[in-house]
């Protein structure tokens, strides 16, 4: 059941996200959310196109930085848990990432808008863990596993 009633998907722009998330300015990569629920997101973006893109090393933008991409799909999820549940807004921090698989090189020589999809595939009371992928025009570029540590600090 993606989309959940309570939020309006229109809404949910880089604006939004920016509001919600602690990346700002460029470094805010994603455009929109197109459809989440309790376990999911499927977030937009066209950053990786952007000559200004913070994370371009060299005039490129290798497919590593798609982890980036999806750490922040991750952390807007995590926000809109969070509006439905305010026990639920905690500081999250990307721990690992695992069985990640690259099957291009470079991000910036992708023409079409990145589909970032994460999947919590568990959740505790101070880890999660996500399941992430990549995509573009139905390519698939990235994925893998990550862990999120939230209120690290009171571990």
């Amino acid at each position: 059941m993606l989309n959940p009633e309570n939020l309006d998907l229109a809404n949910m722009d880089h604006a939004w996200i920016a509001r919600h998330i602690p990346h700002q300015g460029s470094m805010c990569l994603l455009d929109k959310v197109v459809a989440w629920d309790e376990t999911q997101i499927i977030c937009a973006a066209s950053s990786h196109r952007a000559l200004h893109n913070p994370l371009r090393a060299y005039a490129k933008l290798g497919i590593a930085c798609g982890i980036e991409y999806a750490a922040q799909a991750m952390a807007v999820h995590g926000a809109l848990l969070a509006s439905a549940d305010s026990e639920l807004a905690r500081v999250g921090y990307l721990v690992s990432v695992r069985g990640v698989s690259m099957h291009v090189t470079r991000l910036d020589q992708i023409a079409a808008d990145l589909h970032i999809s994460a999947s919590c595939i568990m959740r505790g009371d101070n880890t999660m863990l996500y399941a992430f992928s990549l995509s573009a025009d139905g390519q698939l570029l990235l994925e893998g596993r990550a862990s999120v540590v939230v209120n690290a600090d009171k571990l």
